[in-house]
């Protein structure tokens, strides 16, 4: 079998690690995402091999990197470098998810998808906020989730590879009920992650000086630290709709599968 890294690997899988995925998208489209190939990868088959072997070696990859950077990696990564900040973890993860989008192959999009989804509600916690990023992955995510579970893009409308006899090629109940259970979480995570204080590479150097972190504990809700509600105080109308809208199509689309959902109550208290 080909290394997956190898150029004969499926024609859209990068030639190493630290290459970046492919950055073609469908016309007209917000997401960012690629157009994924016109059939879904044969079952059992060499390219279909080289994508998972690939994919998973990479979610390893940042998993590692990610416990590097908590102190909790292995012994024998001391060559491994953790990572410094949540844009930087982002960006391999969108690397990821163009991948596994543009196999177009449901097989590998379901599960990895939501494995994804899960390592992220985790990976999350562990940095301070980064919204544009962490908004950019969540709006990935939500598209893929809700055009599985249609069968169709929902920009484009598009057909999805791998659905020409029927949704049962997508989400299975038990995905479903998975999804919905991962997504309803990160919504709650979100809202905590925002609650702490911003990076200060991507916001402009918006993290507080020690001196100010005093305020912050002794100040009420009008006082200078309003009472250590982080990044809500400078852009609170614009991260109040962000996090209204995380996974909003995924939700609507298990809706109409499972029941009425809603969209749920986001709670964004100032404690």
């Amino acid at each position: 079998m080909a290394n997956p890294g190898s150029p004969n690997a499926g024609g859209f899988i990068p030639q190493s690690l630290p290459s970046p995925a492919p950055t073609t998208s469908t016309v007209g489209s917000v997401s960012g995402l690629p157009h994924p190939r016109s059939h879904a990868l044969r079952p059992g088959s060499a390219k279909e091999d080289q994508v998972r072997n690939w994919v998973s070696e990479r979610l390893a990859h940042m998993t590692r990197r990610y416990l590097k950077k908590q102190g909790e990696a292995p012994p024998d990564s001391d060559d491994l470098m953790g990572y410094t900040s949540m844009g930087e973890m982002c960006k391999d993860i969108e690397d990821v998810i163009n991948i596994v989008w543009k196999s177009g192959t449901p097989s590998l999009q379901v599960p990895f998808l939501l494995n994804i989804a899960s390592e992220f509600n985790t990976w999350l916690s562990g940095f301070p906020p980064s919204p544009t990023a962490t908004f950019a992955i969540l709006h990935k995510l939500d598209h893929c989730f809700a055009s599985l579970l249609s069968g169709e893009d929902i920009e484009t409308h598009e057909p999805l590879p791998g659905f020409e006899n029927g949704l049962r090629a997508g989400m299975s109940r038990t995905d479903m009920v998975r999804c919905r259970s991962l997504v309803e979480q990160g919504r709650v995570v979100i809202v905590d992650v925002m609650s702490k204080q911003p990076e200060a590479d991507e916001e402009g150097g918006a993290a507080q000086e020690e001196e100010q972190v005093d305020d912050e504990e002794t100040s009420g809700p009008g006082g200078p630290g309003r009472s250590g509600r982080g990044f809500w105080d400078d852009e609170e109308e614009g991260l109040y709709m962000d996090v209204a809208r995380v996974y909003e199509n995924t939700l609507v689309k298990l809706g109409d599968t499972l029941g009425d959902l809603g969209l749920g109550n986001v709670q964004m208290s100032a404690d």
